[in-house]
């Protein structure tokens, strides 16, 4: 398991490496693996922390237009 200080915020955007550069929200840890959520909302997965990489900033803006867009279709709340 990663030192405390090495887990981030709850809500902080990572890429998962693992699955084609896909961003998700940090939600917890869950045993040796980190749960994270699509930023739209969706089913949670987990990934270990090795293959996580905190989002950069276009990844980010791309994310949170993604979702502003589905909540503005009424997809998500």
């Amino acid at each position: 398991m990663p030192p405390a200080s090495a887990v981030p915020a709850r809500g902080a955007l990572l890429v998962d490496t693992s699955r084609g550069d896909r961003v998700g929200e940090f939600r917890g840890v869950a045993g040796p693996y980190w749960s994270l959520r699509p930023v739209g909302g969706g089913r949670e997965w987990e990934v270990e922390p090795r293959f996580l990489r905190p989002a950069l900033l276009m990844e980010q803006l791309r994310a949170r237009t993604a979702r502003l867009n589905a909540r503005s279709r009424g997809e998500v709340l």
